[in-house]
């Protein structure tokens, strides 16, 4: 172990050491420039028994780790302290202008070089050797000035690496985050991934190092497998996304020379963030250059694997904490004060051991009974689970109760079997064993088919209230698009976030979306038959609860029917469920007249229908400041059938007294 306060005193000794050798070397060229006598004074041989003291120490002083890291030879070594003596030592500057007799040459020059050290090569500014290719000095030529007079300038990194202080080039840092290692458990399941990855790249000896190809949609697992990796390799981890790398080829070039500077003279690693990339259609992308240009050890985190990257790479398949590991974190969180909480959030929800931690820690501040203590975790998981879906969907404040929607028994009672299903999947799944057996199917699927207003939204805000989930509308603009390839890309996006849990996927007018596959006559349908394929994948591979509205249920793909575990059929309501629902439809705070609603429940009427009349009679109640009367809720229930382009028979919309008068 190497005690940092005693190398940054000797490197300062040898820093100090190191400036006296130069400025005993800038006074010797001085003074031969206007006399023939020895250049070598006692006080120069002096200056380099000194040096050579500091250079002989272990660990080596900074300046001695570049010339080894980066292979500077002998020349250029002196060269770059040349250059950083300038940042270093004020007296610098001025030995310069004396040294090459011009007052306005107060820099140091390749000529000065040539003239002040020993072993002088004329190759040393070329772009490929180590001063330039590492980007340690800078050339600032002067039109009309021979190169060999353009002035040198040692890089601010290197100058300040030289002083002891290590840290990322303030360049790099722009682009770059160091992922946080404090808070990071790698779940038992991906140890072995881990071990894995760290046996191949310490094997490494020669050559290039594979690239690691971290696969999957969760991006905190895989930043938690490469945190692992990089600590037992002895490498700390930085973040870049695709999305900043340079498109300019010079710009390019120039980041990862600073990189591979940096991992040389840095314990580092490199997590490239590219989980939104389109894989094979990136070949020209900033990113494959990147990546084919780069060296290192380097994490690559996309969706699925890049191929293609004229170096070698390792595949590693990432997913999440198993149910059961979910469960034995939550345990611990909870310090065993926890009843059934464990199993019922990690039957409901997909959270990284972070999430847990940070959930658990929150709620169990000031809960006061076991009940307290359930709805804090269960809400803390609502809301932990919803940024990622708030951008891709639209997200129902779910109102409706079991007591307001009013179906026929059999529809009832299937819904009521698609939350208990929803609600003891943790327990057949997990428990009993059935998840053991199975790899796809493992969520719940449901078709509510039937005409507008027949209470298909209500249902599924039903079945959320009750379960206590959040419900999102699947936006039908904001997923479907014209361009090839783009609503794969929207649909993986969606499910990815919704693979969480914590909500229903409530996918209206899906005919449009899980249509049926099309003859293929060109690129379009070919694309298009390829996009319902793979979402007839996800959804069948979807561990949470999808719910697809249509009122077209013919229209559907065959093959997608299939998948369906559960189909509810939303028909016209009869007469009992319309009377039913003109009760239900007004709140009890509302003032109302004497209502017939026998008379009311006999109008070909939908739910949706109904709700619309009994709003607009409310509001025409409160204009005239009284009482919801019969004649407003029929004149309110004529509009509504009149919007639809429905029959009407001008009796069934005149009040009793309108009749008997016109009789």
């Amino acid at each position: 172990m190497i005690d940092v306060m005693l190398w940054q005193e000797s490197n300062s000794l040898y820093l100090s050491a190191a400036m006296a050798w130069l400025r005993s070397r800038l006074e010797n060229l001085s003074a031969t420039a206007s006399s023939a006598d020895d250049p070598f004074s006692s006080k120069a041989i002096h200056a380099d028994r000194d040096l050579t003291t500091c250079v002989e120490r272990e660990p080596p002083p900074a300046l001695e780790l570049v010339t080894r890291l980066l292979g500077l030879s002998s020349f250029e070594q002196n060269v770059l302290l040349l250059c950083a003596g300038m940042e270093l030592d004020t007296r610098i500057a001025a030995l310069c202008a004396k040294a090459q007799d011009n007052p306005d040459r107060s820099y140091p020059t390749f000529a000065l070089a040539l003239s002040l050290f020993d072993h002088p090569s004329w190759d040393i500014l070329s772009p490929e050797r180590p001063l330039r290719y590492w980007k340690l000095i800078e050339l600032f030529p002067v039109s009309g000035q021979p190169l060999t007079v353009s002035c040198l300038r040692a890089d601010d990194r290197i100058v300040n690496f030289l002083k002891g202080l290590n840290y990322l080039d303030e360049r790099l840092l722009a682009l770059m985050t160091s992922l946080d290692v404090s808070d990071v458990e790698i779940p038992p399941s991906q140890r072995l991934l881990r071990d894995e990855v760290v046996a191949e790249l310490a094997q490494v000896t020669s050559g290039r190092i594979p690239v690691v190809q971290l696969l999957g949609s969760d991006t905190d697992a895989k930043q938690a497998l490469a945190i692992g990796a990089a600590q037992a390799l002895g490498r700390r981890v930085y973040r870049i996304s695709e999305e900043v790398l340079p498109n300019h080829n010079t710009d390019l070039d120039l980041l990862i020379r600073l990189w591979e500077r940096e991992s040389t003279l840095l314990p580092l690693a490199l997590y490239v963030d590219a989980q939104d990339s389109d894989g094979p259609n990136a070949a020209q992308s900033s990113l494959r250059r990147f990546l084919t240009r780069v060296d290192g050890i380097m994490f690559l985190a996309c969706r699925d694997q890049l191929p293609g990257l004229g170096r070698a790479s390792l595949s590693i398949d990432v997913a999440r904490a198993t149910p059961e590991e979910q469960q034995i974190a939550w345990t611990q969180g909870l310090n065993g004060d926890s009843g059934d909480n464990p199993a019922l959030l990690a039957g409901q929800f997909n959270l990284n051991f972070t999430a847990i931690r940070r959930i658990t820690k929150s709620a169990c501040e000031g809960h006061t009974t076991p009940e307290d203590l359930s709805n804090r975790l269960w809400d803390a998981c609502r809301v932990s689970v919803r940024p990622r879906l708030d951008t891709l969907a639209q997200r129902i404040d779910a109102k409706a109760t079991w007591n307001d929607i009013v179906l026929p028994a059999t529809e009832a009672g299937l819904l009521r079997e698609i939350a208990a299903q929803v609600g003891s999947r943790g327990k057949v799944y997990g428990e009993w064993g059935f998840g053991n057996r199975m790899n796809r199917g493992l969520g719940i699927s449901a078709l509510f088919a039937g005409d507008s207003g027949t209470g298909k939204t209500m249902a599924a805000e039903v079945i959320a209230n009750d379960l206590r989930l959040n419900l999102y509308r699947i936006d039908l603009s904001a997923v479907v698009s014209k361009y090839i390839g783009e609503t794969g890309k929207n649909l993986r996006r969606l499910f990815d976030a919704a693979d969480d849990g914590g909500a229903i996927l409530f996918f209206d007018e899906a005919d449009a979306l899980f249509g049926k596959r099309s003859e293929v006559k060109d690129s379009h349908d070919r694309y298009a038959n390829i996009e319902i394929n793979y979402l007839l994948q996800r959804i069948e591979a979807y561990r949470g609860l999808a719910i697809l509205a249509t009122n077209m249920k013919s229209s559907l793909d065959t093959a997608f029917m299939r998948r369906l575990r559960f189909i509810v059929n939303f028909n016209f309501p009869g007469v009992s469920e319309r009377r039913r629902m003109w009760q239900q439809v007004f709140p009890s705070e509302t003032p109302l007249g004497n209502l017939d609603y026998v008379r009311l429940a006999r109008l070909n009427l939908t739910g949706g229908t109904i709700h619309n009349a009994a709003l607009n009679a409310a509001f025409q109640a409160a204009a005239c400041g009284s009482h919801v009367t019969m004649q407003m809720v029929l004149s309110a229930a004529r509009t509504e059938m009149l919007k639809l382009d429905r029959p009407i028979n001008e009796g069934d919309f005149q009040s009793r007294e309108a009749v008997r008068e016109i009789a």
